[in-house]
């Protein structure tokens, strides 16, 4: 079901809540954003989104989207998704994480420093910015740069985020090939929660990714 514009803040504090419910030290081995719709679910809303061009740059930047909010429990939400997605993670009372270590499923490399793993949007925030974001206000664009309630946000290799930039799956998929099921399906719910757009090229590789699941 397409979640109305009127979404408002109150939905997002519940799920970030709810997503912080843990505890200080823990962390998943093979955590992963909540959400990620089966492929039968992930076809279906892909069928539904609307299919448009691009909308234009004009206009963006980065600080438009205020990321990285206060989560509560001294975390802010990048420290929140490390927690989540990390095994073993053990955190001071700042919640930045001590040791833990990370496994980024673009690539399949493991990690143990915070600083080699970015959180990365899987629809980029400049990606959203051309497909519908650009209409919005700044507190629902900071909603989506903080939405701990969908696949939204993951942990992975720094490096391969920076490659990836704002790219959208017509121009770059994650190098592990056997993740791209998963990844375009992350892609199409997070574009049908939020109601922004996908062009043709987007559409077709999309669907040719959901192929592999």
């Amino acid at each position: 079901m397409s979640v109305p514009r009127t979404f408002r803040r109150g939905l997002i504090a519940v799920g970030s809540a709810l997503a912080l419910t843990m505890p200080l030290s823990g962390g998943v081995a093979g955590a992963e954003p909540p959400g990620i719709p089966d492929e039968a679910t992930a076809r279906a809303q892909l069928g539904e989104l609307t299919v448009a061009a691009d909308g234009p740059m004009d206009g963006y930047d980065r600080e438009l989207f205020p990321h990285w909010s206060d989560q509560g429990d001294s975390c802010n939400t990048r420290e929140a998704v490390l927690r989540r997605d990390g095994t073993g993670v053990e955190t001071g009372s700042d919640c930045y994480p001590t040791s833990g270590s990370w496994e980024s499923p673009y690539d399949g490399a493991t990690w143990s420093e915070p600083a080699d793993v970015d959180i990365d949007h899987v629809v980029p925030l400049a990606a959203a910015w051309r497909s519908g974001a650009a209409d919005w206000t700044t507190d629902r664009r900071e909603q989506f740069a903080n939405d701990l309630s969908a696949p939204q946000l993951i942990a992975v290799t720094d490096n391969v985020n920076q490659e990836k930039g704002d790219q959208s799956p017509d121009e770059w998929k994650p190098p592990a090939q056997d993740y791209w099921c998963t990844y375009a399906s992350m892609w199409i719910t997070v574009k049908h929660k939020w109601e922004l757009t996908v062009d043709d090229a987007e559409k077709a590789a999309l669907t040719e990714m959901l192929d592999a699941c």
